[in-house]
Order: C-alpha cells, then structure tokens, then sequence
C-alpha cells in the first residue's frame, strides 16, 4: 500500500474560502518526523515511476504551481521531492519580478511559454497571482485591474486542463516567527548570504499585510475544477510529505499503465543472421 497521507488529511488541507490562512502553519497532525521521513522516501520512488510512466504516454501532463511567502522554503521542497528524478522529465520555472520587456506584454505570457510538455511534470516557483498580488502590492496595477486578472487568470487554468495539464496549486504557509527564525539563519550562514535581498526585511516587516492581500486572492481564486491546498509549511519534514501525497494522489487518479504497441519487429527478426 502506497504510504501517502491518507485523503481525509489531504482534504483537510483545501483552502477554505472563509479563512484560507487561519490554520495553524505549525501544527503537525500528531504525526513522527521519523515515519514520515521514511514514507516520503518511498513516495519519491512513486513519484519516479510515475513520472516515467506518464512520459511513456505522453497524453497528459502535470503543473505545479507553488506559491507562498519568502522563506517558506518553495526551493527545499522542489530540491527534496524532485532530486532523483529523470531530469529530462521535469521542468522547473522560477518567477522572479517581471523584466522591463515582460512588464511591456501580457502578464500571463512568461508563464504560458513556460508550460510542460505533454508527458512532463512541470513546476512554478511562483505563480501567475504573483501578477495580482505582487503588482498590486508595487503599484504596476490598481485594485480595478485585481478582478479582470483574476478572471484571465481562471480562464488560463481552464485552457491548461483542456489540453490535459492537469494543475495543483499549492500555498505554502509559514509563520511570522518561523520566518524571523530562517532570515536569522541566512543572515549567519555565510554560504545563504546569496539568497538574501534588501526587500526581505520589508517584506518580514509587512508580513500580516501581505498575508491579509494572499488570504483575499486565494479566497476568490479556489475553484472546485482548480482548488488551492494550504499547507502547514513551519516543519520542513511535513511540507515535503505533505506535498509528495497530493502528487501521488494525482498520479493515482491518472492510473497510469505502460503502454502496449505493436512491435515494430520480432525477436526472432533481431536474431535473424
């Protein structure tokens, strides 16, 4: 039996539109880091097979968009869940602000030529609601254009579940305390220096205002045919557990089986002097 996190749990983590951050990031659901540290292991074994599974078909693919604050360690689950898997069947995309040339197009352009094959699992860090959140935060758009981006926004998730991608969105939440705690970290860590900006502090500083603006924007953008899961994101052992069971739970819905066509030639073909 596949040791994922059973579907109760996993559901528990489905936004709730009424309060999508007022769940506990520190909470823990009573299990063992050792045990769980041991069942993503096995996951990550899964999630390799399926991966080739789905590359063999090639009939779908699968998108992660994985967004949450700075520190919530977006980078260490992409680096733990997907290190060991075929690299030509994974495709990671990391958003950084908008370039002056993509501030002249379409918002949603850098995302969409950065969509995954089919037969590939593709991975954002970073989502398009960075294009309502984020700009609205630095002033690129006002709070009329929050609604017509969301909107685009929705109608781009339906085109990519039209031409079999199948989307997980995922925020992962962390605490204003445990962000405090791994800035610290960097901050006497010398080889993490690289990953600190002058903006970390005043986004620390703002931290309740910016989870109030991602609260509003996941309330009005969780859809029942594109749901967001809120993760508890303070233990590192349960994000990448937590992360690996709703990718396998995925793949188990896709059921995923080698393909069988005809041979292009017999063995006795190949053995023919």
């Amino acid at each position: 039996m596949l040791p994922r996190l059973d579907d109760a749990l996993l559901d528990s983590c489905r936004c709730d539109v009424a309060a999508p951050l007022a769940g506990d990031p520190a909470r823990d659901f009573g299990l063992d880091p050792d045990d769980c540290q041991q069942r993503f292991e096995v996951l990550k074994r899964y999630l390799d097979e399926q991966q080739q599974l789905l590359w063999a078909n090639r009939r779908q693919a699968l998108l992660l968009w994985l967004q949450g604050p700075d520190c919530s360690g977006k980078d260490g689950a992409i680096r733990h869940l997907f290190r060991g898997l075929n690299p030509q069947g994974v495709d990671v995309s990391n958003f950084q602000l908008p370039s002056a040339v993509e501030r002249q197009e379409h918002f949603l352009a850098r995302y969409q030529r950065r969509l995954p094959p089919l037969g590939s699992i593709g991975i954002f860090n970073r989502s398009p609601y960075e294009g309502v959140v984020g700009d609205r935060h630095d002033g690129f758009i006002g709070a009329e254009q929050v609604t017509p981006r969301l909107q685009q926004i929705a109608a781009f998730e339906d085109q990519l579940q039209g031409a079999g991608i199948l989307l997980c969105k995922v925020y992962l939440q962390i605490s204003a305390g445990e962000q405090l705690k791994r800035l610290r970290k960097r901050l006497l860590t010398p080889h993490k220096h690289w990953k600190l900006s002058a903006a970390d502090l005043q986004v620390h500083r703002q931290f309740p205002q910016y989870q109030a603006e991602w609260a509003d924007t996941l309330a009005r953008s969780h859809r029942s045919n594109a749901p967001w899961y809120v993760l508890p994101a303070d233990h590192k052992w349960l994000r990448n557990l937590l992360l690996a069971s709703l990718l396998a739970r995925q793949f188990e819905a896709l059921d995923l089986h080698w393909p069988t066509p005809p041979l292009p030639f017999s063995l006795a073909e190949l053995e023919q002097n």
